[in-house]
């Protein structure tokens, strides 16, 4: 007999660019459930002893998370019964920063320098992550790698924003280059007036930018999966009208994504590539995966992940194509 449905669901998203805030801004998230009596949440709302460290773990089976793939790898090589249902790419100003008149600029250029590489001392440093696959992607512009330059441990400590640290650092000398990406990242560097050394959204092979949030994975628990299909399917039919909307409403992803960032007008125009808002769309091509693979086997490489992560195992393509066909149904009934 199969259990009844859950009261609540949730979702968990990053404060990047995602299909699911979207949707969670315009209300549909909600209306999608709310005839089944089943009420829609954001973990980041939730009460302490609900929200935990799910968005990390997974390990709230009524979970949908759009955000990361080093916490979203991590917890599937930890055992957690999660599976891969769709991932989007979405640039965001992934740059290298010198110190204004260091005269440090392109890859080779960072050969030998004092790379930031942060530390914050939770589960999953995914700042960690973040930074030496950034840098591992600017030097392979060079044909160089992680190896040819010096990594610094820069601590966190206890207050500041993101990059914080490490800026600070680059500021007084401690180190040379630091990677940064996204809004509040380029307000921050242009305080300090930090300078672009490295662009890596200007290099034409995207394998230099695999990073945390490219691609980004949405997730959700086996148990969900297997116990309420049609409520999986249903959640990414919303994601995908949700971003079929924003691909014809730039002026209103802006405005979404300075609520969902943090950041003002000018760090959000500066982050996120022009016609960005086009590019929120979920898929499970070959080309996402195998990018997706390359990033597992970076962090399984650097000592990120408890075990391997067969990405082809973790993928179910099956809630995608249910939901592109409920979405393609749902466009032709309301013409």
């Amino acid at each position: 007999m199969p259990s009844p449905a859950p009261d609540t669901l949730w979702f968990t998203r990053c404060p990047v660019p995602t299909a699911t805030g979207i949707a969670a801004d315009r209300g549909r998230l909600a209306e999608e459930f709310a005839a089944d009596g089943i009420a829609v949440r954001s973990l980041q709302d939730a009460p302490p002893e609900v929200a935990a460290d799910h968005h990390f773990t997974h390990a709230l089976t009524g979970l949908f998370r759009e955000g990361g793939n080093v916490p979203a790898l991590w917890a599937r090589s930890r055992g957690e019964r999660t599976r891969l249902i769709g991932l989007t790419w979405i640039e965001e100003r992934q740059v290298v920063l010198v110190r204004a008149g260091s005269g440090v600029s392109g890859p080779s250029a960072l050969r030998g320098l004092r790379l930031a590489v942060p530390h914050h001392g939770i589960g999953i440093d995914f700042w960690r992550a973040m930074a030496l696959a950034g840098f591992a992607g600017a030097l392979s512009l060079a044909g160089l790698t992680l190896a040819d330059a010096t990594l610094v441990e820069v601590p966190a400590g206890e207050a500041g924003g993101q990059w914080s640290a490490e800026l600070a650092a680059l500021r007084d000398g401690t180190v040379d280059a630091v990677y940064v990406k996204g809004a509040l990242a380029v307000e921050a560097a242009r305080l300090i007036g930090a300078e672009v050394a490295v662009e890596l959204d200007a290099a034409p092979d995207r394998r230099a930018r695999v990073n945390n949030g490219t691609p980004r994975p949405v997730t959700v628990h086996q148990r969900l999966l297997d116990e309420h299909p049609d409520l999986v399917v249903r959640f990414l039919a919303v994601l995908l009208e949700a971003a079929d909307w924003a691909a014809e409403s730039p002026a209103e992803v802006a405005r979404i994504l300075q609520a969902e960032t943090g950041a003002g007008a000018e760090g959000v125009a500066g982050a996120y590539a022009e016609g960005g808002h086009r590019t929120l769309h979920l898929d499970l091509s070959e080309e996402r995966l195998g990018l997706l693979a390359q990033q597992e086997r970076f962090l399984h490489g650097q000592g990120f992940l408890d075990a391997p992560v067969d990405i082809r195992a973790w993928t179910d393509p099956e809630p995608l194509r249910a939901a592109r066909a409920l979405r393609d149904r749902r466009r032709s009934t309301s013409r």
